[in-house]
């Protein structure tokens, strides 16, 4: 949910307070650049603090966010202030990402059962509300309504690590109290890095892996418009005669039609294989941003967000099954990390060209490039997807 302040309508609120397209570009690029960075860092000091852990970590980082969305109520429009404040938050959100991911596991390791597609479903769910929501709030009572949204999301969550944390350390008092029961002895301390086949270097995975790096430059191609749509959904809708609220209520369609394939996906990679569904994906990417770019009204943008149910939300898991079924142990775990360092390579791509063309030709252009950069990643996913064995 705070990703629909902080990202979503970062755009909105950048371009209320006086800031041009490429401005805003390079804001988001420099936030995902620091994310880059913030996101090993976090991981190693989960992995390593004993005391603090994954939900402590998580609940320093969301009242760091709260800390700095304070600026967005303080700073003036057009500052350099204001725009730090913007990088810090971002960065710190998409950091914080992954600790949620690594959570799951810890909570699974202490006998609390997590459905992780429901979940990321249920997280769909509730940020196509919210997005719904606050396109209707900022059009009629302002940008402001955003930082206190952040506020409250932020207070939400934490109250929610809160709780996780006392389910947390109940559940694993039990499973160790029942361990040490049955084997009489103390339990001994497993490192969470031992793995029976150790992780190679990204060079070797590449050397070894060859095609399946150029599936990972198609994967550029595909979410360059995911990136576009995201980040400047609000020019875009503006450019055929839309609003602020319009663009909220489009958003949550999009993340509303994740929900289904998310929670389905496993039925449905039983009846077809991983690599029929990576390329039915690449075709429904393409045809979403195509229709975007033909799109002469919102009307044509709602109906561009139908294609949402085929794309992104078959795409993301397929490719991390795919990546499982055709790579051993070791070279998987690598295999995971390029693909999500590809995306957000895209990220950072995206926000500084598409700001930058925004600001020169308009949403039409960018929709065109955009297009073309998917048609040709969804070509390349094309000619290479089959010839992947592990």
């Amino acid at each position: 949910m705070i990703y629909a302040v902080v990202s979503s309508f970062a755009s909105v609120f950048m371009l209320a307070k006086g800031y041009a397209n490429a401005q805003i570009g390079m804001t988001l690029a420099a936030a995902n650049i620091l994310a880059v960075v913030l996101q090993p860092l976090t991981a190693n000091l989960a992995d390593r603090s004993q005391k603090i852990g994954a939900i402590g970590i998580s609940g320093i980082m969301t009242v760091m966010m709260m800390v700095f969305t304070l600026g967005m109520f303080f700073f003036g429009g057009g500052s350099i202030a204001l725009c730090t404040t913007f990088v810090l938050l971002i960065a710190w959100h998409t950091a914080l990402q992954p600790m949620f991911n690594a959570l799951t596991f810890k909570l699974e390791e202490s006998g609390i059962p997590v459905n992780f597609g429901i979940a990321r479903s249920v997280g769909s769910l509730a940020y196509s509300i919210l997005v719904a929501i606050l396109g209707t709030l900022v059009e009629h009572l302002g940008i402001m309504t955003l930082p206190m949204t952040s506020e409250i999301t932020c207070c939400m969550l934490l109250i929610s690590l809160i709780l996780t944390k006392r389910i947390f350390d109940k559940a694993k008092a039990q499973r160790l109290a029942s361990e040490d029961q049955k084997t009489g002895e103390e339990r001994k301390p497993v490192s969470a890095d031992q793995d029976p086949e150790e992780t190679i270097s990204l060079m070797e995975f590449i050397r070894r892996n060859k095609l399946f790096f150029v599936l990972n430059i198609g994967v550029v191609g595909l979410f360059f418009s995911n990136s576009v749509l995201n980040n400047y959904m609000v020019q875009i809708v503006t450019d055929v005669g839309g609003t602020s609220e319009d663009m909220g209520r489009i958003l949550g369609v999009m993340a509303f039609l994740e929900i289904p394939t998310m929670v389905f996906f496993s039925r449905l990679k039983r009846k077809f294989s991983c690599q029929l569904l990576l390329k039915v994906a690449a075709v429904g990417f393409t045809a979403k941003i195509g229709l975007c770019w033909l799109a002469g009204s919102v009307g044509m943008l709602y109906v561009a967000q139908l294609f949402q149910l085929v794309s992104f939300a078959l795409f993301l898991p397929g490719m991390v099954y795919f990546t499982g079924e055709n790579m051993s142990p070791g070279e998987a775990v690598r295999g995971q990390a390029l693909f999500t360092t590809m995306i957000t390579i895209t990220t950072i791509f995206s926000s500084l060209l598409g700001g930058w063309i925004l600001d020169v030709s308009g949403a039409k252009t960018l929709t065109l490039i955009s297009t073309l950069a998917t048609a040709a990643g969804a070509v390349i996913i094309f000619a290479v997807v089959d010839r992947i064995r592990k």
